[in-house]
């Protein structure tokens, strides 16, 4: 079996070495100036329209609304369907099977 220590060695250099390294800090921006859209005051981005003119829709807003609300109708109609399975349900039903397999009133 070959001796261990020159593995070590090379591990303990290559630990000073790592820890002789200056570190370097990292930005998300990566130090070029700001990537992103300077707020403006207005919601959304979104300039207000003169009096009488309506807003126009992107293409994306219906598929959106749909894809929401309607999520949220099928997770309500799911939830109101759920079967019961809570263990005092159960229990409920076994006990008052059981008091009629015996000829007990429930």
């Amino acid at each position: 079996m070959p001796s261990l220590s020159p593995l070590r060695t090379l591990q303990r250099q290559a630990f000073a070495v790592r820890k002789a390294a200056p570190s370097c800090k990292r930005y998300a921006s990566h130090g070029s100036g700001p990537h992103y859209n300077e707020p403006t005051g207005y919601l959304f981005g979104e300039k207000p329209l003169p009096p009488g003119q309506k807003r126009k829709k992107e293409s994306w807003e219906n598929v959106w609304y749909v894809g929401m609300y309607g999520s949220m109708l099928l997770a309500a109609v799911l939830l109101y369907y759920k079967p019961d399975t809570s263990i005092n349900s159960w229990a409920l039903k076994e006990a008052k099977a059981r008091m009629e397999a015996r000829g007990e009133k429930p």
